[in-house]
Protein backbone atom coordinates (compact mmCIF):
# COMPACT_ATOMS: atom_id res chain seq x y z
CA UNK A 1 0.00 0.00 0.00
CA UNK A 2 1.41 3.37 -1.02
CA UNK A 3 0.43 6.70 0.43
CA UNK A 4 1.31 10.13 -0.91
CA UNK A 5 0.24 13.48 0.43
CA UNK A 6 1.38 16.99 -0.31
CA UNK A 7 3.54 18.61 2.36
CA UNK A 8 2.48 22.03 1.13
CA UNK A 9 -0.31 23.22 3.44
CA UNK A 10 -0.24 26.84 2.36
CA UNK A 11 -2.88 28.69 0.39
CA UNK A 12 -2.27 31.85 -1.64
CA UNK A 13 -4.52 33.86 0.67
CA UNK A 14 -3.46 31.96 3.80
CA UNK A 15 -7.02 30.97 4.62
CA UNK A 16 -6.86 27.19 4.52
CA UNK A 17 -4.49 24.36 3.58
CA UNK A 18 -4.24 22.70 0.20
CA UNK A 19 -3.89 18.93 -0.03
CA UNK A 20 -3.02 16.94 -3.11
CA UNK A 21 -5.00 13.76 -3.67
CA UNK A 22 -4.20 11.13 -1.06
CA UNK A 23 -3.65 7.89 -2.95
CA UNK A 24 -3.76 4.26 -1.83
CA UNK A 25 -2.61 1.86 -4.56
CA UNK A 26 -3.81 4.37 -7.13
CA UNK A 27 -7.18 4.96 -5.45
CA UNK A 28 -8.20 8.33 -4.06
CA UNK A 29 -8.73 8.47 -0.31
CA UNK A 30 -12.19 9.65 0.64
CA UNK A 31 -13.25 11.01 4.01
CA UNK A 32 -16.62 10.86 5.71
CA UNK A 33 -17.11 13.96 7.82
CA UNK A 34 -19.99 14.61 10.21
CA UNK A 35 -20.80 18.14 11.36
CA UNK A 36 -23.02 18.51 14.43
CA UNK A 37 -25.28 21.57 14.37
CA UNK A 38 -28.09 22.95 16.50
CA UNK A 39 -31.09 25.22 15.92
CA UNK A 40 -31.08 28.16 18.32
CA UNK A 41 -33.18 31.35 18.68
CA UNK A 42 -32.32 33.87 15.99
CA UNK A 43 -32.32 36.65 18.60
CA UNK A 44 -30.52 36.88 21.92
CA UNK A 45 -32.98 39.53 23.14
CA UNK A 46 -35.34 37.10 24.82
CA UNK A 47 -37.66 38.04 27.62
CA UNK A 48 -38.15 36.10 30.85
CA UNK A 49 -41.49 34.46 31.66
CA UNK A 50 -42.32 35.72 35.18
CA UNK A 51 -44.41 32.60 35.88
CA UNK A 52 -41.64 30.09 35.15
CA UNK A 53 -38.50 32.19 35.40
CA UNK A 54 -37.37 30.74 32.05
CA UNK A 55 -36.61 32.45 28.71
CA UNK A 56 -39.57 33.10 26.42
CA UNK A 57 -38.80 31.11 23.28
CA UNK A 58 -42.33 30.47 22.00
CA UNK A 59 -42.78 31.97 18.57
CA UNK A 60 -39.12 33.04 18.30
CA UNK A 61 -37.68 32.15 14.87
CA UNK A 62 -34.93 29.53 14.99
CA UNK A 63 -31.74 29.48 12.95
CA UNK A 64 -28.49 27.57 12.82
CA UNK A 65 -26.33 28.23 15.86
CA UNK A 66 -23.86 30.97 14.75
CA UNK A 67 -20.77 29.11 15.98
CA UNK A 68 -21.84 25.97 14.10
CA UNK A 69 -21.55 27.89 10.83
CA UNK A 70 -17.76 27.77 11.15
CA UNK A 71 -17.81 24.02 11.78
CA UNK A 72 -20.11 23.53 8.80
CA UNK A 73 -17.86 25.60 6.55
CA UNK A 74 -14.78 23.64 7.62
CA UNK A 75 -16.51 20.33 6.85
CA UNK A 76 -17.36 21.56 3.35
CA UNK A 77 -13.82 22.80 2.79
CA UNK A 78 -12.39 19.44 3.78
CA UNK A 79 -14.78 17.72 1.38
CA UNK A 80 -13.71 20.02 -1.43
CA UNK A 81 -10.02 19.38 -0.82
CA UNK A 82 -10.14 15.61 -0.53
CA UNK A 83 -11.91 14.37 -3.69
CA UNK A 84 -14.57 11.76 -3.17
CA UNK A 85 -15.27 12.79 0.40
CA UNK A 86 -18.80 13.10 1.79
CA UNK A 87 -20.37 15.14 4.58
CA UNK A 88 -23.33 14.55 6.86
CA UNK A 89 -25.05 17.13 9.09
CA UNK A 90 -26.43 15.83 12.38
CA UNK A 91 -28.79 17.59 14.78
CA UNK A 92 -30.84 16.75 17.87
CA UNK A 93 -34.10 18.60 18.49
CA UNK A 94 -37.76 18.97 17.52
CA UNK A 95 -38.82 18.18 13.97
CA UNK A 96 -38.64 21.90 13.17
CA UNK A 97 -34.88 21.60 13.63
CA UNK A 98 -34.74 19.94 10.21
CA UNK A 99 -34.68 23.49 8.81
CA UNK A 100 -31.07 23.88 9.95
CA UNK A 101 -30.28 20.70 8.02
CA UNK A 102 -31.70 22.37 4.91
CA UNK A 103 -29.45 25.34 5.60
CA UNK A 104 -26.50 22.93 5.81
CA UNK A 105 -27.42 21.35 2.46
CA UNK A 106 -27.67 24.82 0.92
CA UNK A 107 -24.11 25.51 2.05
CA UNK A 108 -22.64 22.35 0.58
CA UNK A 109 -23.33 19.46 2.99
CA UNK A 110 -24.40 16.23 1.26
CA UNK A 111 -26.96 14.72 3.63
CA UNK A 112 -28.57 15.17 7.02
CA UNK A 113 -29.89 13.23 10.01
CA UNK A 114 -32.23 14.52 12.73
CA UNK A 115 -32.56 12.84 16.10
CA UNK A 116 -35.99 13.83 17.36
CA UNK A 117 -38.82 12.92 19.70
CA UNK A 118 -40.38 14.22 22.91
CA UNK A 119 -37.99 12.05 24.92
CA UNK A 120 -35.15 14.42 23.97
CA UNK A 121 -36.86 17.57 25.28
CA UNK A 122 -34.89 19.33 27.99
CA UNK A 123 -31.59 17.56 27.26
CA UNK A 124 -28.55 19.23 28.79
CA UNK A 125 -25.03 18.86 27.36
CA UNK A 126 -24.60 15.45 29.01
CA UNK A 127 -27.79 13.97 27.55
CA UNK A 128 -27.39 15.71 24.19
CA UNK A 129 -23.85 14.38 23.75
CA UNK A 130 -25.07 10.86 24.53
CA UNK A 131 -27.74 11.16 21.84
CA UNK A 132 -25.22 12.53 19.34
CA UNK A 133 -22.73 9.76 20.09
CA UNK A 134 -25.40 7.08 19.61
CA UNK A 135 -26.36 8.59 16.24
CA UNK A 136 -22.71 8.82 15.19
CA UNK A 137 -22.22 5.15 16.08
CA UNK A 138 -25.21 4.25 13.91
CA UNK A 139 -23.87 6.31 10.99
CA UNK A 140 -20.37 4.89 11.52
CA UNK A 141 -21.68 1.31 11.36
CA UNK A 142 -23.21 2.02 7.95
CA UNK A 143 -20.39 4.15 6.57
CA UNK A 144 -17.16 4.64 8.57
CA UNK A 145 -16.73 8.15 9.92
CA UNK A 146 -13.30 9.82 9.95
CA UNK A 147 -13.96 13.18 11.58
CA UNK A 148 -16.75 14.85 13.56
CA UNK A 149 -16.72 18.66 13.62
CA UNK A 150 -18.44 20.87 16.20
CA UNK A 151 -18.77 24.60 16.81
CA UNK A 152 -17.19 25.95 19.99
CA UNK A 153 -20.51 26.36 21.84
CA UNK A 154 -24.15 27.31 21.36
CA UNK A 155 -25.65 30.78 21.62
CA UNK A 156 -28.53 29.63 23.84
CA UNK A 157 -26.72 27.59 26.52
CA UNK A 158 -23.03 28.23 25.89
CA UNK A 159 -21.72 25.17 27.77
CA UNK A 160 -19.03 24.51 25.16
CA UNK A 161 -18.55 20.86 26.20
CA UNK A 162 -20.81 18.84 23.88
CA UNK A 163 -18.04 18.12 21.37
CA UNK A 164 -15.56 16.75 23.89
CA UNK A 165 -18.30 14.89 25.79
CA UNK A 166 -19.39 13.24 22.54
CA UNK A 167 -15.79 12.17 21.95
CA UNK A 168 -15.74 10.67 25.45
CA UNK A 169 -18.94 8.67 24.82
CA UNK A 170 -17.41 7.38 21.58
CA UNK A 171 -13.99 6.80 23.16
CA UNK A 172 -12.48 8.81 20.30
CA UNK A 173 -9.79 11.47 20.74
CA UNK A 174 -11.13 15.03 20.83
CA UNK A 175 -9.78 18.56 20.95
CA UNK A 176 -11.38 21.97 21.44
CA UNK A 177 -10.47 25.53 20.34
CA UNK A 178 -9.22 24.39 16.92
CA UNK A 179 -8.26 27.37 14.75
CA UNK A 180 -6.89 25.38 11.81
CA UNK A 181 -6.96 21.85 10.43
CA UNK A 182 -3.43 21.71 9.11
CA UNK A 183 -3.36 18.25 7.52
CA UNK A 184 -5.44 15.11 7.35
CA UNK A 185 -5.03 11.59 5.99
CA UNK A 186 -6.70 8.24 6.51
CA UNK A 187 -4.90 7.70 9.81
CA UNK A 188 -4.71 11.06 11.56
CA UNK A 189 -5.51 14.76 11.60
CA UNK A 190 -3.14 17.56 12.61
CA UNK A 191 -4.73 20.67 14.11
CA UNK A 192 -3.70 23.98 15.62
CA UNK A 193 -5.35 24.66 18.99
CA UNK A 194 -5.64 28.17 20.42
CA UNK A 195 -4.26 28.63 23.93
CA UNK A 196 -4.02 31.68 26.18
CA UNK A 197 -0.25 31.81 25.73
CA UNK A 198 0.07 30.63 22.13
CA UNK A 199 -0.91 27.81 19.79
CA UNK A 200 -0.52 24.05 20.23
CA UNK A 201 0.02 21.69 17.28
CA UNK A 202 -1.72 18.38 17.95
CA UNK A 203 -1.96 15.16 15.95
CA UNK A 204 -5.00 12.98 16.63
CA UNK A 205 -5.63 9.44 15.46
CA UNK A 206 -8.82 9.06 13.43
CA UNK A 207 -11.71 8.83 13.97
CA UNK A 208 -11.73 11.95 16.13
CA UNK A 209 -13.85 14.91 17.24
CA UNK A 210 -12.72 18.53 16.80
CA UNK A 211 -14.38 21.69 18.12
CA UNK A 212 -13.68 24.77 16.02
CA UNK A 213 -13.47 28.46 16.85
CA UNK A 214 -14.57 31.34 14.64
CA UNK A 215 -10.98 32.13 13.67
CA UNK A 216 -10.83 28.95 11.57
CA UNK A 217 -12.57 30.34 8.46
CA UNK A 218 -15.13 32.69 6.97
CA UNK A 219 -18.45 30.88 6.35
CA UNK A 220 -19.83 31.06 2.83
CA UNK A 221 -23.36 32.08 1.90
CA UNK A 222 -25.75 29.46 0.53
CA UNK A 223 -25.57 29.05 -3.24
CA UNK A 224 -28.60 29.06 -5.53
CA UNK A 225 -27.85 25.46 -6.51
CA UNK A 226 -27.56 24.56 -2.83
CA UNK A 227 -30.87 26.24 -1.99
CA UNK A 228 -32.61 24.28 -4.73
CA UNK A 229 -31.09 21.03 -3.48
CA UNK A 230 -32.09 21.79 0.12
CA UNK A 231 -35.76 22.13 -0.82
CA UNK A 232 -35.82 18.56 -2.17
CA UNK A 233 -33.63 17.02 0.55
CA UNK A 234 -35.09 14.19 2.62
CA UNK A 235 -33.55 13.51 6.03
CA UNK A 236 -33.38 10.38 8.14
CA UNK A 237 -35.33 10.78 11.41
CA UNK A 238 -34.24 8.68 14.37
CA UNK A 239 -35.82 8.29 17.78
CA UNK A 240 -34.27 7.01 21.00
CA UNK A 241 -35.49 3.52 20.13
CA UNK A 242 -33.72 3.68 16.75
CA UNK A 243 -30.49 4.51 18.57
CA UNK A 244 -30.84 1.82 21.21
CA UNK A 245 -31.40 4.37 23.98
CA UNK A 246 -33.92 4.28 26.79
CA UNK A 247 -36.12 7.38 27.26
CA UNK A 248 -34.74 7.85 30.78
CA UNK A 249 -31.22 8.20 29.37
CA UNK A 250 -31.99 11.40 27.45
CA UNK A 251 -34.06 14.54 27.85
CA UNK A 252 -34.79 15.87 31.30
CA UNK A 253 -34.54 12.40 32.85
CA UNK A 254 -31.05 11.80 31.53
CA UNK A 255 -29.72 15.28 32.26
CA UNK A 256 -27.40 15.98 35.15
CA UNK A 257 -28.38 19.64 35.31
CA UNK A 258 -31.63 21.58 35.24
CA UNK A 259 -32.27 25.24 34.50
CA UNK A 260 -34.15 26.54 37.52
CA UNK A 261 -34.35 30.22 36.71
CA UNK A 262 -32.98 32.73 34.23
CA UNK A 263 -32.50 36.45 34.73
CA UNK A 264 -31.66 39.26 32.38
CA UNK A 265 -28.34 41.01 32.90
CA UNK A 266 -28.63 44.30 34.77
CA UNK A 267 -28.97 47.34 32.52
CA UNK A 268 -25.79 49.24 31.87
CA UNK A 269 -25.65 52.60 33.65
CA UNK A 270 -25.70 55.70 31.55
CA UNK A 271 -22.42 57.34 30.59
CA UNK A 272 -20.97 60.40 32.30
CA UNK A 273 -21.08 63.63 30.37
CA UNK A 274 -18.18 66.01 30.98
CA UNK A 275 -18.95 69.66 30.23
CA UNK A 276 -16.42 72.38 29.69
CA UNK A 277 -15.74 75.54 27.79
CA UNK A 278 -12.77 74.11 25.90
CA UNK A 279 -11.16 70.75 25.16
CA UNK A 280 -8.43 71.51 27.68
CA UNK A 281 -10.98 72.19 30.41
CA UNK A 282 -12.83 68.96 29.60
CA UNK A 283 -9.57 67.02 29.68
CA UNK A 284 -8.67 68.48 33.06
CA UNK A 285 -12.07 67.52 34.49
CA UNK A 286 -11.69 63.99 33.07
CA UNK A 287 -8.30 63.61 34.75
CA UNK A 288 -9.77 64.79 38.08
CA UNK A 289 -12.55 62.19 37.82
CA UNK A 290 -10.10 59.40 37.00
CA UNK A 291 -7.89 60.36 39.91
CA UNK A 292 -10.89 60.57 42.24
CA UNK A 293 -11.93 57.06 41.26
CA UNK A 294 -8.33 55.85 41.61
CA UNK A 295 -8.17 54.77 38.01
CA UNK A 296 -4.92 56.66 37.44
Amino acid sequence: MTFQVSTDTSHPDGSFPIWQNCCYDGMTMALHIIVCIKSTPSSTNLGIDPATGLPKTAGVPLTINPFDEFALEEAVRLKERVPGSTTTALTVGPESASEVLREAIARGIDSGVIVTGPEFDGSDAFAASLALSAAIKKIHADKPVHLVVFGKNTSDVGAGVVGTQTGAWLDWPSVSAVKKIDAIDEQSVTVLRMMEDGVDTLKLALPACVCTVKEINEPRLPSLKGKMASKKAVFAKWTATDLGLQPQQVGTSGSGTKLLKATLPPPRPGGLRIDGGSPAEKAAKLVDILVERKLI
